[in-house]
């Protein structure tokens, strides 16, 4: 189920489904680098501004599905205007700045993004831009992304499946006159 806050700025309530705290895994794979299955944290969040702040770490999993190394942490703000048009600008730790534009489909809760403009510090590898597809699926979210380098045209090279995280203290302020020692609450 879709939640809309009731400080959410209105322009956003098209963006909600994506508000929130996302846990999954995924596949990663791309030419010179060696594929792997990762484990991937994503928080779309907002303070009642109109954008939604998100920030997404990712790390390597290995053949058990445990944490190994660090894969990628990305930052940035996303915002979206009546005509349905979505923007984005993020920050990868690789180096690289992005922005990005695309569109909310009509009827279904899916952003397709692709990148209008790229920077890369001297240090960042080989990037020339990038095409994502974000959906919400059946309480899910989805995504998959394309890239492109000067040597390699686009071509998928990540993609996870997301469930929404629950905190344990948003159970508990649904809590109401608990007792104290916790045993009442089971006889």
């Amino acid at each position: 189920m879709i939640e809309i806050p009731s400080d959410l700025h209105p322009d956003l309530v098209p963006l909600a489904f994506l508000l929130g705290n996302w846990t999954g895994a995924g596949v990663a794979e791309f030419p010179g680098t060696e594929k792997c299955n990762f484990g991937q944290e994503v928080t779309f969040s907002h303070d009642g501004r109109d954008f939604l702040e998100y920030v997404s770490h990712s790390w390597v999993l290995d053949a058990e599905g445990r944490k190994t190394d660090p894969l990628e942490t990305e930052t940035g703000y996303w915002r979206i205007d009546s005509a349905r048009q979505v923007e984005a600008v993020m920050i990868r730790d690789q180096g690289v700045a992005e922005v990005w534009y695309g569109e909310l489909a009509d009827q279904k809760p899916q952003i397709d993004l692709a990148t209008d403009a790229v920077a890369r510090t001297g240090s960042a590898g080989p990037y020339s831009g990038g095409k994502r597809l974000y959906g919400y699926v059946k309480g899910d979210l989805m995504w998959v992304g394309e890239k492109s380098t000067p040597e390699v045209p686009l071509r998928p090279y990540m993609s996870a499946h997301l469930k929404k995280a629950v905190d344990p203290r948003e159970w508990a302020k649904d809590v109401k006159d608990l007792p104290d020692d916790g045993i009442a609450f089971f006889t």
